[in-house]
């Protein structure tokens, strides 16, 4: 079974548009759409494309779907920043009716099983939430509890928006990267998995892509076209800010 993992791609349909036209010479098996997909400059027209992908199509929540889910339920937000509780309405205003009900029916978890590489689960950030952080930085005696009762052999996740994989006794743990809104450098970031994991980045007209999203109607599209595709945030900072977060969070998985 190939599969091709598209996570975090937050709105960003050019970067989509570059890796599905990667991803339609690998003639995948299952696409798996991680989490995260909407929340950016373009999120109803991410969606329609999204939706017209003939392969099989796996979507899972992400805290940015989670987040829009309970707008719309006139619940609190409870975004990870201010950022994300701002943008959230927006986000939500932008689709449809139908569109919403369409995310409404996402899963927290996805399991394919492949026969080269065993069970594979699939969640946005661990698989007990969509929410909780770790990093190649947090000591691996906080991170082993996370997957130590998880049935997989590799776990695939994203979140944080840089690929990593990580062995912890008998899960394998890979992070997809970001497609949208990558993290340390620019480019659109997934996984092609087959007879073993491999890190993808697929290039892509950052002008042109910059041009769309500052197009009328496009949510943020100035500030994300200068910080999110025509270059990325700096990783040392980021991971200054992700380990913050880290710190902050609860306990629970």
């Amino acid at each position: 079974m190939k599969i091709a993992t598209l996570y975090d791609i937050h709105g960003n349909l050019p970067a989509l548009e570059a890796v599905l036209a990667e991803i339609a010479d690998e003639k995948v098996d299952a696409i798996v759409v991680g989490g995260d997909a909407l929340a950016g400059p373009l999120p109803a027209e991410t969606l329609d494309l999204l939706r017209t992908i003939e392969t099989p199509i796996h979507f899972i929540h992400g805290n940015g779907e989670s987040e829009m889910l309970r707008y719309l339920a006139g619940e609190p937000i409870n975004g990870l920043t201010p950022a994300a509780n701002e943008s959230t309405p927006k986000v939500a205003e932008k689709l449809s009716a139908e569109q919403q009900e369409f995310v409404k029916g996402w899963t927290s978890v996805v399991q394919l099983d492949s026969p080269i590489l065993g069970k594979i689960l699939f969640c946005h950030a661990t698989p007990h939430n969509n929410t909780h952080i770790f990093t190649l930085k947090t000591p691996i005696e906080k991170i082993e509890p996370i997957f130590e009762e998880v049935d997989a052999d590799i776990v695939v996740c994203g979140h944080t928006h840089m690929q990593f994989d990580l062995q912890m006794k008998d899960i394998r743990v890979v992070n997809s990267g970001s497609v949208g809104m990558p993290f340390g450098k620019t480019g659109a970031f997934w996984l092609l998995i087959e007879k073993d994991v491999v890190f993808r980045c697929t290039d892509y007209d950052k002008q042109a892509a910059a041009e769309r999203v500052r197009q009328p109607g496009a949510l943020n599209g100035e500030a994300f076209a200068n910080g999110n595709i025509l270059s990325a945030p700096d990783q040392t900072t980021i991971m200054g800010l992700l380990a913050q977060l880290e710190a902050n969070q609860t306990t629970t998985q």
